[in-house]
């Protein structure tokens, strides 16, 4: 996208993460939680119940932990988590149904990421970034993805490039929904895979850093990309792969370095 997805200013909605089972279950072997969707939250052993089944155990923790961080990570993008404000593992987990453990956890990850900051004995601060941050951001993001695509585009395949479509219709769609979170989602994956056609590894996950990152809230402006600007951030992806495929690399370089003139 071109700019960050910027905060709103309302409390945070409530999402609804998969409860946990209460110890004494646990113990019993006879956890379970209140959402079937997603079997054996904190990491009790679940048994299989068909004939002859011999009750592997499976552990199911870091599954919870993983949606809390999910909808962290959407509650961030959305502006429903506030820049500048604290956050507890309790008043969070209640928020998602959850003990404090996992959203403590997926918290500590978004330290790591640098999206909030550790308080001591209050919780997680929601790191204040603005413009300044946001441009550096889209500079260093530009380093290192336009030169990439532009040498790809001359060594990968038509083919391979209009393999991609269906991820580039992926963020038209995600636009027209109008949902910041959505559309955020559907742009890191269209970029993720095209870095991904240079086999460097590396390269494609500090790509997708810098990309979440530049996804965040900027501190003081509500307002967020409407669905003209996410609609027309999508139509670049489709125009830069139709360009690809036809092995139009003039129109491809002039399209790469337009989708990155502001942050990407």
């Amino acid at each position: 996208m071109k700019q960050g997805v910027q905060g709103s200013t309302g409390t945070p909605r409530t999402v609804r993460v998969p409860a946990q089972a209460h110890p004494a279950e646990v113990r019993a072997g006879t956890a379970r939680t209140r959402d079937a969707a997603v079997p054996g939250v904190r990491g009790e052993h679940l048994h299989d119940e068909g004939p002859g089944a011999r009750g592997r155990p499976v552990v199911q923790r870091s599954s919870v932990r993983g949606q809390v961080l999910d909808a962290l990570r959407t509650a961030l993008v959305t502006g429903e988590l506030r820049p500048g404000e604290v956050y507890s593992g309790p008043g969070l987990g209640e928020r998602f149904g959850v003990s404090a453990t996992p959203v403590r956890e997926a918290m500590q990850q978004l330290a790591l990421e640098g999206a909030v900051e550790v308080v001591p004995n209050r919780g997680f601060r929601v790191v204040e970034r603005g413009l300044r941050e946001l441009a550096e951001l889209a500079e260093v993001r530009a380093l290192i993805e336009v030169p990439v695509l532009l040498r790809l585009a001359h060594t990968v395949p038509a083919d391979r490039w209009a393999g991609l479509r269906p991820l580039a219709r992926e963020t038209v769609r995600a636009a027209s929904s109008g949902c910041p979170a959505e559309y955020a989602e559907a742009d890191r994956a269209l970029h993720r895979a095209m870095l991904s056609l240079s086999g460097n590894e590396q390269l494609v996950r500090c790509a997708e850093d810098l990309h979440r990152r530049s996804q965040w809230p900027l501190v003081g402006s509500p307002a967020r990309p409407g669905r003209a600007d996410l609609a027309a951030d999508a139509a670049e992806h489709t125009a830069l792969l139709d360009a690809l495929a036809a092995g139009e690399l003039e129109r491809a370089r002039e399209l790469v370095r337009r989708h990155f003139g502001g942050a990407g």
